[in-house]
């Protein structure tokens, strides 16, 4: 019998015993003499089960409370819709900034693009600038 309750012990010590042979380790070790340590264990065991509570109280909602709930939920829900409206309409907003940002840039490409070509055509042009009077264009040096 010593040696089972050496054996369970052993098993308990190590987490690999059951439920049944813990059962029976309590049973061995109230029916013999000695063991004073498990069965101090085993006694501690048994008396925190017993002064586990059977059920637990569950504190009462009032009517009061539980209309301050349902007002904060409805709270919650309602800042919840408006930031939602808020963060659209902000990404709207930045849609269209960066629609017209777009449309601007555009406008200066074309704006460039034909003020270069201009520029090309007024090529040949250059060379009267360096004149100081009409005559000089008109009437050719002798």
């Amino acid at each position: 019998m010593k040696e089972r309750i050496e054996i369970l012990v052993q098993k308990y010590w190590e987490a690999e015993s059951t439920l049944e042979e813990e059962r029976e380790l309590r049973e061995l070790l109230r029916a013999t003499d000695g063991f004073d340590q498990e069965k101090r264990l085993f006694g501690i065991l048994e008396e925190y089960r017993s002064t586990e509570p059977t059920q637990i109280r569950m504190p009462k909602i009032t009517q009061a409370r539980m209309a301050r709930l349902q007002w904060l939920g409805w709270a919650a829900s309602l800042i919840l819709l408006i930031s939602s409206v808020w963060i659209w309409r902000d990404y709207e907003q930045k849609q269209e900034q960066r629609e017209a940002f777009e449309q601007v840039t555009e406008a200066l490409a074309l704006i460039q693009n034909n003020l270069s070509k201009g520029k090309e055509q007024m090529e040949p042009l250059q060379d009267l600038k360096y004149l100081n009077t009409t005559n000089q264009l008109f009437n050719p040096a002798p």
